[in-house]
C-alpha cells in the first residue's frame, strides 16, 4: 500500500514538474508579448507628443487621436473604420433610406475609389456612373492615397453644388469627367411593376423599409393582375444593389423560402458564429422566380441571390456579383461616434463563402453597352411592309374577330418585348425564361 502510495505521489509530482516545465516559456512568451505592446504603446505616445509640440503648425490632439484610430481600423480591410459623430449620425440616417450626396457606393481598390454601384434614381446614376468605375479625381484633386473615409468626404458638400469626378472605365481610353449635382437621397427601396405577366421587384438597397415596400408591392401587383393565376412568376432585380442590413437580407430570403437555412454567419470564435433559418410561408406561393445580378451586387443581395440559388428556388442570371462575403458590426463608442468593424463572414446555405468569388449566375447574360447609330437607328425606325399592306390583298375570313383580337394582342405583347429587350436586355431575357417555364407547365 506504501509503494503504491509512493508510486501515486511520484506520479503527481512527475505531472506537476512537466506542466512547469511547458508552462513556464509560455508564460513567459505572453509576458514577452504584453511587454512588446506596451513598448508600442509608450511609443505612440512619444510620437504623439513630438508631434504635439514640434510639427510646424499647431494640430488638434482630438484629430489626431481620431485619425489614428481610423488608421489602425483601415489597415484591417476595407470596410472597417472609425466613424466620427457627424459620420455615424449620417449612417443612421441611411439606414432610415433618406440622406444628402451623390447616390453611389463606393469601396477602395489599390489606392484608388471604385463604384460598387450606382443608386437608381439619383444624380449619380442620372449621370450615367457605372459599377465597376474607378474614381480617381474630385475636382481636380486626386484621390490616390487618401482613406476611403476622406475621399467620400471630398464628395460630400451642399445639396444643389456641382462636383466634378473623373472616372476611369474599363473599354474607355481616356479618363473623363462626370458632373453631378449633389442632391438630397430619398430611396425607395423596392420598385415594383408588371411587364406583360411578369412582376418585377427592383429591390435597390436593404433599409429598414425593404421587406414591408416588396411585401405590399408585390401584394399589390398580383392583385392589379387579378390574382396569383394571372401571373407567370417574378423576376427580383437585385442588379447595383450595394447591400444593406443583414436582417433585410434575411426576411426577404425567408420571403420565398418555406424551410432551410438561409445564411450563416462565422466570426473568429465557433461561438460567435450564428444560423438563420426560414420560417414557412412563401409570397410567391410556388410560383418561379428569376433573380438578376450583376457586378454591383453586394453584401446582403449576394446573400439573398445565394440563398435562393442554393435551394433551387430561383434561377439567377446575369453576371458575377462584386463578392463581399463579410459582416460589419457597427459599436456605438464615447463622444456619439462608433466604429465599423469586421466580425464575421457568411456563408450560404450551401456551405460557399462568396468572399472575393461572388455569387456565379445560373445563366450568364451580359448587358450590352449602348453605342447609339445614327443609320442603325434610321434603318429601324422604317415601317415595315406585309401582305396586308398591298392594294387589293385577299382578307383572313377563316378567322373569327375574337380570334383576330387575340393574334394581335399577343403581337402587341411580342413586340413589347422586343421593345425592352433593347431598352433593358438582362430583365427581357429573365422574362422570357419565365413565360418559357409558364409555357411548359401549362402543357403539363
Amino acid at each position: 500500500m506504501k509503494k503504491f502510495a509512493m508510486a501515486a505521489l511520484g506520479g503527481t509530482l512527475a505531472g506537476v514538474l512537466a506542466t512547469t516545465q511547458i508552462a513556464g516559456p509560455l508564460l513567459a512568451q505572453e509576458s514577452q508579448r504584453s511587454g512588446s505592446v506596451y513598448e508600442q504603446l509608450d511609443l505612440f505616445g512619444d510620437i504623439f507628443e513630438r508631434i504635439r509640440a514640434q510639427y510646424v503648425e499647431e494640430v488638434d490632439p482630438g484629430d489626431l487621436i481620431e485619425a489614428a484610430i481610423d488608421g489602425m481600423l483601415t489597415s484591417l480591410d476595407p470596410h472597417s473604420s472609425y466613424l466620427s459623430p457627424d459620420d455615424a449620425a449620417q449612417m443612421r440616417v441611411q439606414t432610415r433610406g433618406e440622406f444628402g450626396g451623390l447616390g453611389i457606393e463606393v469601396t477602395q481598390e489599390e489606392g484608388f475609389v471604385k463604384v460598387v454601384s450606382p443608386i437608381d434614381g439619383t444624380p449619380a446614376d442620372e449621370a450615367g456612373m457605372e459599377a465597376g468605375d474607378y474614381i480617381t479625381h474630385v475636382d481636380g484633386e486626386s484621390v490616390l492615397g487618401l482613406s476611403l473615409d476622406e475621399a467620400v468626404t471630398m464628395m460630400r458638400g451642399p445639396v444643389g453644388s456641382e462636383i466634378i469626378i473623373t472616372v476611369v472605365r474599363e473599354g474607355e481610353a481616356e479618363p473623363f469627367d462626370v458632373s453631378i449635382i449633389r442632391d438630397t437621397i430619398k430611396l425607395t427601396a423596392v420598385r415594383t411593376r408588371t411587364e406583360g405577366e411578369t412582376v418585377v421587384l427592383r429591390v435597390t438597397t436593404f433599409n429598414d423599409q425593404t421587406y414591408a415596400n416588396l411585401e405590399s408591392g408585390l401584394k399589390e401587383q398580383i392583385e392589379e393582375a387579378g390574382g396569383m393565376d394571372a401571373i407567370n412568376g417574378i423576376v427580383v432585380d437585385l442588379r447595383n444593389n450595394p447591400g444593406g442590413l443583414l436582417t433585410q437580407a434575411i426576411r426577404v430570403s425567408d420571403a420565398f423560402l418555406e424551410k432551410g437555412e438561409i445564411v450563416s454567419t462565422r466570426g473568429r470564435e465557433v461561438q460567435d458564429g450564428e444560423r438563420f433559418n426560414a420560417t414557412p410561408g412563401d409570397l410567391a406561393e410556388g410560383k418561379p422566380i428569376v433573380v438578376l445580378i450583376n457586378g454591383g451586387s453586394a453584401s446582403a443581395s449576394e446573400i439573398v441571390a445565394g440563398a435562393l440559388q442554393d435551394h433551387r428556388r430561383a434561377i439567377v442570371v446575369g453576371t458575377k456579383s462584386f463578392g463581399k462575403g463579410s459582416v460589419q458590426t457597427v459599436m456605438p463608442l464615447r463622444s456619439d461616434g462608433a466604429m465599423r468593424l469586421t466580425t464575421a463572414r457568411y456563408y450560404t446555405p450551401s456551405g460557399r463563402s462568396i468572399q472575393a468569388l461572388g455569387v456565379s449566375p445560373d445563366i450568364v447574360v451580359e448587358q450590352p453597352r449602348r453605342s447609339p447609330d445614327a443609320e442603325d437607328g434610321e434603318e429601324s425606325n422604317r415601317p415595315s411592309r406585309s401582305e396586308a399592306d398591298l392594294r387589293g390583298s385577299l382578307n383572313n375570313d377563316s378567322l373569327s374577330e375574337d380570334e383576330i383580337e387575340q393574334i394581335e394582342a399577343d403581337r402587341a405583347k411580342a413586340e413589347a418585348a422586343a421593345a425592352l429587350r433593347e431598352e433593358d436586355y438582362q430583365l427581357a431575357y429573365a422574362i422570357d425564361i419565365l413565360k418559357g417555364l409558364s409555357a411548359i407547365g401549362s402543357q403539363n
